[in-house]
């Protein structure tokens, strides 16, 4: 169910969604455990069943609920009401409306002072799909992405679009849609950079399998066709 990852951190597969042209796209939620309070940061929350609510609820109590991007809020509203306590932050872009859920905070390049020295975080610029949070885990130094990195499986009619649009390449990879959208190249190189330097030795992304420690290079990879 929670896969552990890292020292407080911990993967979650959900069930598939269909995704714009019938794709049946992979889902992935990231459990953080902060230091200080103990709370826990949960990250583009996928379905809350009964067996994911009481592997979660053994871990601490919810305080943070995130929805990185635009895209993804499918299951943010049932957990915020789940979890009344817990704050919800969102990425530009998320309306209240879309997200069926009250917005607490939005999400931006500062790093919230609720997790500061646990998660550092960065705003990627200057795209036209969506404006998506990235984070970093200090402890474990890994990167988060939700779709700025994906690796869909192989296979069904839909095979050669994907493959295509680079979303199921032989490694992980930005998806050409989100490359022609990027409309700042300047600003969303710089914020690459910046996510690069953070020097991460693991890569999780919301679509695709999760990558084992020792695959940093993977990052720099996806994003040569930006920064060289």
């Amino acid at each position: 169910m929670l896969q552990p990852l890292g020292p407080d951190l911990w993967l979650c597969d959900g069930p598939s969604v269909t995704g714009a042209g019938g794709f049946q796209f992979p889902t992935r939620m990231v459990v953080v455990r902060l230091p200080v309070e103990g709370g826990l940061w949960v990250w583009s929350p996928v379905a809350l069943t009964q067996d994911v609510r009481a592997a979660v609820d053994a871990l601490g109590s919810v305080r943070h609920l995130v929805a990185p991007n635009s895209l993804h809020h499918t299951c943010l509203a049932e957990w915020a009401r789940s979890y009344p306590q817990a704050r919800v932050h969102a990425a530009p872009g998320l309306t209240e409306t879309a997200s069926g859920t009250a917005i607490h905070a939005r999400l931006d390049d500062m790093t919230d002072t609720e997790w500061s020295g646990a998660l550092d975080q960065v705003v990627v610029l200057g795209n036209r799909i969506t404006t998506e949070v990235v984070f970093f885990h200090r402890a474990s130094a890994t990167a988060i992405v939700t779709d700025w990195v994906q690796h869909i499986p192989r296979g069904g009619w839909r095979a050669v679009v994907a493959r295509l649009d680079l979303m199921s390449a032989r490694e992980p990879s930005v998806p050409r849609k989100f490359r022609l959208a990027t409309t700042d190249r300047i600003a969303t190189r710089q914020t690459v950079q910046r996510i690069l330097a953070w020097d991460a030795k693991r890569l999780v992304f919301a679509h695709g399998p999760a990558l084992p420690a020792g695959r940093a290079e993977t990052l720099r990879q996806a994003f040569a066709w930006l920064v060289r």
